[in-house]
């Protein structure tokens, strides 16, 4: 019976990865649900519609008029996708890119004319206009029934509340309508049930949270201080063209089979159920990503790639756990019971606390951060799933139809414990060198060049030059032949291409040039490729990560450290594990980031993603050294020193930490071995990361809190302090004296 349960366990796990793989590949239906050609890809990968605003009336706009209007404008345009970009174009225009669309006539029908909603009582007098609402948006409330509804939640500025509360004053006698008018047509009509004084108020009467949704981003959107008129609009093509798409994909199929490779010779039969599950892993993902509407950037593919790793981290972890049991004399079938028991909470606490990180950033992030949250929390779930769901029913098959020598699931051995706290104060001194000399860099680059990083237009703006061309080229063409051309006028790599769809027109998006490199962009395309150099038109244009959408990036950073630090100091009942998690965290951070300066890497858009993945890597293998730490402390003995402990924890986790990163380093690898250049900047710091990564987990984290836990003593810890304080006294002594 075993035997036959064994035989369907398999044939369904094959069937599931034959279905999943086909899914992935070919879809379901004729509408393809599933498939990876249906994924949404964002501006970088499949291009979109561009729109360009143009602000109504006499006189320049006030920068924190035009600044105001394009982070609403942003907030606005996220409803269609995350990874929506505003910026300014010129003094008086701003542009925006909607990806994974093509009918610009539709968006502006949906846009609407931002800048003309209005607050009209039922004598059709103006009380409010749309600048006097803070924020609007879709919410959920219980009615007095108890049942759930769905509301607009509207909060009034200042100014706006004083205006809000005379008007709901003389409404709220007779029930009267206060009409929600935008664009000359009203929106809502919600009755006057109370009077309102505190600037807080909900329209009921919702008849789904979608309505509710639309309603409030016509509010915020109708919230902007000025009024706007469409320029022009064109459909463009992908920033990085169809050749980046490719090299994506075969780098991550080189990837894969250098993950799977590794997984075998490491761990035998248990890598090839790891393999197995990691198939079905890829594949539902790409199906997910695909029913889920979630949008495919270029920091979408890095929270896969950290999801990747930490599918094969929780692999690692119980695999070692297995053979560490095995090593002690128990069966195989009890090994891989206890095996997968013992790496669960190792396993829930790095992944929930990634998955606080993942939901925070999700849902306080805006921008790029969205979109890296969504697909870093999808991967995250489906890890889970499949190293403790498809792993465990893998290897119990495989066990049941025979495969029980022990030498083909390899049996762990005795580690010589190491003594990294010996070496803890090296390590903290390298550590703080490194920091201190990447700020020294920084120092230096500020000097010389006026920033203290390499920032791409994406953050401190550029220049944008539309060029026509004689004939129709393909953006790899252009990639290929004329963006050379153009770095050799810049003396910087980060340069942005779109082609206008339909046109022989490309847009080429730089730093900011001078009059003198722009006379020389004009004579480089009129020489070398016959462009009329009257057609060639710059405008200047803003940061399209603007200094609200950093901020609420730092913030949402912040706070998921705070719930990550709750989250370690709850699971370990000791604060002092989430402060040195969180300490190690920023170590990770400042070191990468002195990378950046070193090594010139641009800082663009990919810069929140990369550090946003070196942040989920470097917390979920601190976590696993933690857990072991936790697990030796249950069983030490009164004569066991808490030094010794800590060794031995690292010790016992290392082969993890270097396997972890091996194949997550794989992944990274394929990505700059293939990638064209932006991805190469990209993948570049996520190695140093990962490298990084792993050195604060094993060398820096274990020391950090045992100082913390010898230094600032608990009452009930004093006296257990005090004697191994006394034990390592005696040791040195006998040192000294011999």
């Amino acid at each position: 019976m075993k035997k036959n349960k064994a035989i369907v366990t398999l044939l369904v796990m094959v069937l599931l990865l034959c279905g999943f793989s086909y899914t992935a590949a070919a879809g379901i239906g004729s509408e393809k649900a599933g498939a990876a050609s249906g994924i949404r890809l964002g501006l970088d990968l499949a291009g979109g519609v561009s729109i360009t605003y143009q602000v109504v009336g006499d006189g320049e706009p006030s920068a924190e008029d035009m600044a105001d209007t394009i982070y609403k404008l942003q907030r606005r345009v996220e409803s269609y996708s995350n990874e929506s970009q505003v910026y300014q174009e010129g003094s008086d225009r701003i542009n925006i890119e909607i990806p994974g669309v093509s009918d610009a006539n539709a968006i502006l029908e949906e846009l609407g004319k931002p800048g003309s909603l209005v607050f009209m009582d039922s004598s059709q007098n103006v009380v409010l206009t749309g600048t006097d609402v803070a924020d609007a948006r879709a919410a959920t409330q219980e009615d007095q029934m108890g049942n759930s509804q769905f509301v607009v939640a509207l909060t009034m500025t200042d100014e706006g509340r004083t205006k809000f509360a005379e008007a709901t004053r003389a409404a709220y006698p007779t029930n009267d309508i206060i009409y929600i008018v935008y664009d000359d047509a009203v929106i809502s009509s919600p009755r006057v049930q109370a009077e309102i004084t505190d600037g807080q108020a909900v329209i009921t009467g919702m008849d789904s949270f979608e309505t509710a949704e639309q309603l409030a981003s016509t509010i915020r959107i109708g919230g902007l201080k000025l009024e706007l008129e469409e320029l022009r609009s064109n459909v463009v093509g992908a920033q990085l063209g169809s050749a980046a798409i490719a090299s994506s994909l075969k780098a991550a199929a080189v990837g894969f089979v250098l993950v799977a490779v590794f997984m075998v010779a490491v761990y035998f039969i248990m890598g090839l159920a790891a393999s197995f599950a990691l198939g079905i892993y890829t594949a539902l993902i790409v199906i997910l990503l695909n029913l889920f509407e979630i949008t495919l950037t270029l920091p979408g593919i890095a929270g896969i790639i950290l999801s990747i790793g930490m599918a094969v981290d929780a692999n690692v972890i119980i695999f070692a756990r297995i053979r560490e049991e095995m090593g002690t004399g128990k069966t195989v079938q009890s090994s891989i019971k206890i095996g997968f028991e013992k790496a669960f909470s190792a396993i829930l606490d790095g992944n929930v606390t990634t998955l606080i990180a993942a939901l925070v950033l999700g849902i306080m992030g805006s921008g790029t951060v969205k979109g890296f949250a969504q697909t870093l929390a999808l991967g995250i779930v489906l890890s889970m799933f499949t190293a403790l769901v498809i792993t465990k029913q893998l290897l119990k098959a495989l066990y049941a139809l025979g495969l029980k020598n022990e030498k083909i699931y390899g049996v762990g051995k005795e580690r010589k414990i190491i003594s990294f706290l010996s070496k803890k104060a090296v390590f903290f001194g390298i550590s703080i060198a490194v920091i201190l000399g990447g700020f020294a860099v920084m120092g230096v680059n500020k000097a010389s060049t006026g920033n203290a990083l390499n920032y791409s237009l994406e953050f401190v703006g550029g220049t944008s030059t539309n060029v026509t061309f004689n004939e129709d080229m393909s953006i790899e063409d252009v990639d290929a032949d004329v963006v050379p051309h153009i770095e050799a006028i810049t003396g910087d790599g980060n340069v942005q291409t779109q082609k206008v769809a339909g046109t022989n027109e490309v847009i080429f998006k730089t730093r900011t040039l001078t009059v003198e490199e722009r006379e020389r962009f004009r004579d480089t395309m009129a020489e070398k490729f016959s462009v009329d150099a009257e057609k060639i038109t710059a405008e200047t244009i803003s940061s399209t990560i603007s200094k609200e959408m950093q901020s609420d990036a730092v913030v949402a950073i912040l706070v998921a450290s705070v719930f990550m630090l709750i989250y370690i100091w709850f699971r370990f009942k000791d604060i002092r594990f989430g402060t040195s998690a969180v300490l190690a965290l920023l170590h990770d951070v400042l070191v990468v980031l002195a990378f950046y300066a070193v090594a010139k890497v641009s800082v663009s858009s990919t810069f929140i993603a990369c550090m946003l993945t070196i942040v989920g890597y470097s917390i979920n293998a601190t976590i696993v050294i933690f857990d072991r730490i936790r697990e030796n402390m249950a069983m030490m003995g009164k004569k066991d020193d808490l030094k010794e402990v800590v060794d031995r924890s690292i010790s016992q986790t290392l082969s993890r930490s270097i396997f972890t990163s091996l194949t997550t380093f794989f992944m990274v690898a394929s990505l700059y071995v293939f990638g064209v250049s932006s991805i190469r900047e990209f993948a570049l710091p996520l190695m140093a990361g990962i490298i990084c990564g792993t050195y604060s987990s094993v060398c820096i984290t274990g020391a950090m809190w045992y100082v913390f836990r010898t230094k600032f003593v608990k009452k009930d810890e004093a006296a257990a302090g005090g004697k191994a304080g006394k034990s390592e006294s005696k040791k040195k002594a006998k040192k000294t004296v011999s």
